[in-house]
């Protein structure tokens, strides 16, 4: 049901997948991907979230670049560097605040995986352009070790399995320190990616039910 489109990233461009509510307009929210690229399963959530009523976009941060294999997305994921993904989550952010397809103030930023940390970067990096953040159990290399720039209210939706919940509870503490409003579920059984509904090995469907409705929820509160 989406589009792909070109925005100005820091005087470059880059490139983005668009879906649009049936409504023909609705609060902004950027996608942002696994660490596998913008892939169908990305750019399939993006679809969800327009029938939720949400005007989204799923940047493409690899540039083109997608893949199934761990070892490559691994690579990928440390070849991005923090300063183009700044330019692009602000990009991202700044075009998508400004389209009339937009009925919000300000945007929404959901991320996964790698993506949960690129959210927090997008918050951080475009403080007047996000009103919600929703981190999916990410954190990575290009998230940020400081948040005291961050404005808006932050969900975090973590599985009790994953290997990175220490990072996940430093970064409640974190949040908690610089004033941040911070929300957050855990499920216990699950474990990292338990949203990603190709992963058949790591996919819980009711606790993914469960947060995806808490996460709509948080979204259409925060952005108006």
């Amino acid at each position: 049901m989406g589009e792909m489109v070109t925005f100005t990233a820091n005087g470059g461009t880059a490139n983005g997948y668009l879906a649009v509510p049936s409504a023909g307009r609705g609060p902004g929210l950027i996608v942002i991907q696994e660490w596998w690229g913008l892939n169908d399963q990305v750019k399939g959530v993006a679809d969800m979230l327009a029938r939720e009523g949400f005007t989204s976009l799923a940047p493409d941060f690899y540039r083109g670049k997608v893949t199934r294999e761990p070892d490559e997305a691994g690579k990928l994921m440390m070849a991005l560097q923090r300063d183009d993904a700044s330019k692009v989550a602000r990009g991202a952010a700044t075009y998508l605040r400004a389209q009339k397809v937009v009925s919000s103030e300000k945007v929404g930023v959901i991320g996964f995986c790698m993506g949960g940390g690129l959210a927090m970067l997008t918050a951080l990096v475009a403080p007047d352009d996000v009103g919600a953040v929703v981190n999916c159990y990410g954190v990575g290399p290009n998230a940020p070790s400081d948040v005291k720039g961050i404005k808006a209210p932050v969900l975090g939706i973590f599985g009790g399995k994953d290997h990175s919940m220490d990072a996940f509870e430093k970064l409640g503490r974190d949040l908690a320190a610089a004033g941040v409003p911070f929300e957050k579920h855990v499920y216990p059984e699950a474990d990292h990616a338990f949203l990603n509904e190709q992963r058949k090995e790591v996919y819980r469907e009711k606790d993914a039910k469960d947060a995806w409705s808490k996460i709509v929820r948080f979204l259409k509160k925060h952005l108006r």
